[in-house]
């Protein structure tokens, strides 16, 4: 009874401490989230994360479990079941960390159940906790413009649990949390420490198990059939393959049914109501005496809302705050050079219309494998000619999709033989050839001082059966090894500045940018053609990331066959399009790859692209900023966006685009809630006089607009 009352009052008195900290707690937290800061209490018989938008709480009994996990914002407790914290196997035996047993209905759980569940045998068990202040994942370091030059702040949870058995001794087990503030977020992870006197060898690590409350209730139905819980989004930072979208890229979440439910409505007990996160094609990962293990890290965001659009600005977020690095978003042209002089050119055409970086795309005459004296003397000269101009330099390097030998490809388990990769042919990047690669490239950067690595086709999570690679030990190990090689690369270049672009889900690991998603054969398409599509590829390609995290693509030049429809060359012969595919990328906030050999060939088309750039300059806060989906391009009407910015003196931009040959006149209503603004809006067109709007109940106003035939017109809002 003792337990239950300190459990029940140190938990009231915690969270009236905290609503009275975060004092706006009736504000929307993706409009003003300021006041929203971790707190974690600790005490013998408890532990609570809470930070007003999330409260996850612990009971210390004969063991610690999570009892509760609650959203304040909607009222949701998410937590039906106690499960054990982690699972770890180890020489092939199975051991729960923390949890409690003894829960026989796990419809619910009433917290005056606690004191009579019991630890398990084998169990490893609660030994202490530690606070710390948030640390950085990564040292980022900005070399280029960025929305969010800040790390993320909050505070850090250390659990320490120990094993119960001889045979185990000198094995401790570290679960972390790290509660954010301003955000209902909390990211967890697991360390597995090795003070035996053995090498210790571990076959795979959960290192989140949850009992979640179901979010249907299906009499017949399969776990693949019925939603999963939606008070809740989790990724984690080991996402391969280049879907450009994370849950097709995800190798970790795991929707399982929970056979301890006896009292759910499926009759199969299929409710996909037990979440883990571990990857699959992980095992046999050696652990040196004094050395450890971290498993994957789990972001979990709470979420209070079906809408897509809501559910979208919650996620980038999350990005905004767990990744700053992937808000810099400089202004870079692509391009394709044979010569030094051309390079020496386009740094020249870049100065001078305003853009920021330059990167040799590929089919150029770089060659960051080439670590020759003279090779890396030649671009070294280049990259601080670059620098003397206020100019960055990248460059493109492939990694898979490539052939390399027998002896350095990865080995299909089934066949034994190379050539069955993800994308056919790709190395290895544990073989002797994938080292030197990674060392190359750390070489070339150190040496050279270019800014930006397009690395194209990283490792995309393919597995290898070779025993005799160096960098892995054979099949099991190969993709957890290969994967960590790949992210102590994308580290390592991001704590010295270098910005990465690179089409696979890196992003928690230290890229900047991934395509938008689309089809590269298009950009055969005609010109206007490339307009609309583009729109397309915006709009579906921004909903759950940033227009910062998204690159887009025009093609100066031919590029995957098409005719000359399809191409700006030679540029002043078409200038409108070439304005208005810069106008439809930046009035997104999306950098575009504007691949070819030059920005320019007259004055007059220097004087668009230098029109482009100084517009994007102007508004470049209000254009990186969130963005709604107003309307999607269909090619019949107008099509367009609203970027939105509460924090900012201008709240909004709307663009809004003419896809027919028409002047066309349109009343269209902005839903200004995620602006800030209440009561009232000033709205000016273009460089025009403002106009006072009066909201309606919905936070929305309507404003008459003509937008020209084929063109584009674009609002300020104040």
């Amino acid at each position: 009874m003792k337990i239950k009352v300190l459990t029940f009052l140190s938990l009231m008195v915690f969270s009236m401490k905290t609503i009275a900290q975060n004092t706006a707690t009736v504000s929307d937290w993706l409009i003003d989230a300021k006041a929203y800061k971790a707190n974690i209490l600790v005490n013998s018989s408890e532990i609570i994360l809470d930070n007003g938008l999330l409260r996850r709480s612990f009971f210390i009994g004969e063991n610690l479990a999570c009892y509760d996990f609650y959203n304040p914002t909607n009222q949701q407790q998410l937590i039906r079941s106690i499960k054990p914290e982690a699972n770890i196997v180890i020489s092939g035996k199975k051991y729960f960390i923390g949890g409690l047993k003894g829960q026989t209905e796990n419809a619910y759980l009433k917290t005056d159940w606690l004191k009579g569940l019991k630890k398990g045998v084998t169990d490893f068990v609660y030994q202490s906790a530690e606070v710390k202040p948030l640390e950085p994942f990564i040292h980022w370091k900005s070399s280029t413009w960025s929305a969010n030059p800040q790390q993320a702040k909050g505070k850090r949870l250390i659990l320490n649990f120990v094993p119960q058995t001889d045979d185990l001794k000198g094995i401790k087990v570290q679960v972390n949390y790290e509660l954010y503030d301003n955000i209902p977020l909390v990211v967890k992870w697991i360390e597995v420490i090795n003070n035996t006197a053995n090498t210790i060898v571990i076959d795979r690590v959960i290192n989140e198990i949850l009992g979640l409350v179901e979010e249907e209730s299906a009499v017949v139905g399969s776990p693949n059939q019925m939603k999963k819980q939606h008070g809740i989004y989790i990724e984690t930072n080991y996402a391969v393959n280049n879907a450009m979208r994370y849950e097709i890229s995800d190798q970790t979440s795991h929707w399982l049914t929970d056979s301890t439910y006896t009292s759910q409505v499926n009759y199969n007990y299929e409710t996909p109501c037990l979440f883990e996160a571990y990857p699959d094609k992980v095992a046999n990962i050696k652990i040196m005496v004094g050395s450890s293990f971290k498993s994957v890290r789990t972001h979990e965001l709470l979420m209070d809302s079906y809408d897509r659009q809501r559910r979208g600005l919650m996620i980038r977020k999350m990005y905004r705050t767990v990744a700053p690095w992937t808000t810099q978003n400089p202004i870079f042209m692509h391009l394709v050079s044979k010569t030094d002089d051309e390079v020496i050119n386009c740094i020249n055409q870049c100065a001078e219309t305003g853009y920021e970086a330059l990167i040799l795309s590929f089919g150029s005459h770089l060659n960051m494998e080439d670590i020759s004296e003279s090779n890396i003397e030649r671009w070294k000269k280049l990259a601080d000619y670059a620098h003397r101009k206020g100019i960055l330099l990248g460059g493109y390097s492939l990694f898979s999709s490539r052939r390399i030998d027998d002896a350095n490809d990865v080995v299909d388990p089934v066949t034994g033989k190379t050539g069955h990769a993800f994308f056919g042919n790709a190395p290895c990047f544990g073989s002797e050839w994938g080292l030197k690669y990674r060392d190359k490239i750390k070489l070339f950067f150190e040496q050279t001082h270019f800014d930006i690595w397009e690395n194209d086709g990283p490792y995309p999570g393919d597995v290898c059966a070779s025993t005799t690679h160096p960098g892995h030990e054979g099949l099991a190990d190969s993709q957890w090894k290969q994967m960590n090689i790949q992210k102590e690369l994308y580290h390592w270049l991001n704590e010295r500045g270098v910005y990465i672009n690179a089409p696979d889900w890196y992003f928690l690991d230290g890229t900047h940018k991934i395509a938008l998603g689309y089809r590269e054969v298009n950009f055969s398409l005609s010109r206007a053609q490339q307009r609309i599509l583009n729109r397309q590829n915006i709009h579906d390609g921004t909903i759950e990331k940033t227009s910062s995290m998204s690159w887009g693509f025009v093609p100066l030049t031919k590029y995957q066959g098409g005719d000359k429809s399809a191409i700006l060359e030679p540029l002043n012969e078409h200038l409108s399009d070439y304005e208005q595919l810069m106008m439809i990328y930046y009035g997104a906030g999306v950098q575009a790859c504007y691949r070819g050999p030059r920005l320019y060939d007259t004055d007059a088309t220097k004087k668009v692209v230098q029109k482009c750039i100084s517009w994007y300059k102007k508004y470049r806060d209000i254009l990186n900023a969130d963005m709604i989906q107003l309307r999607r391009a269909d090619g019949r009407d107008w099509d367009g966006l609203l970027h939105v910015a509460p924090n900012s003196p201008q709240k909004g931009l709307a663009m809004l685009y003419n896809p027919t040959n028409k002047t066309i006149e349109r009343n269209i209503t902005l839903p200004l809630y995620y602006t800030g603004l209440t009561k009232q809006a000033k709205v000016r067109e273009q460089e025009g006089k403002a106009k006072t709007y009066q909201l309606n109940r919905n936070y929305e106003i309507q404003i008459k607009v003509k937008i020209p035939a084929e063109s584009y017109t674009w609002l300020v809002v104040e």
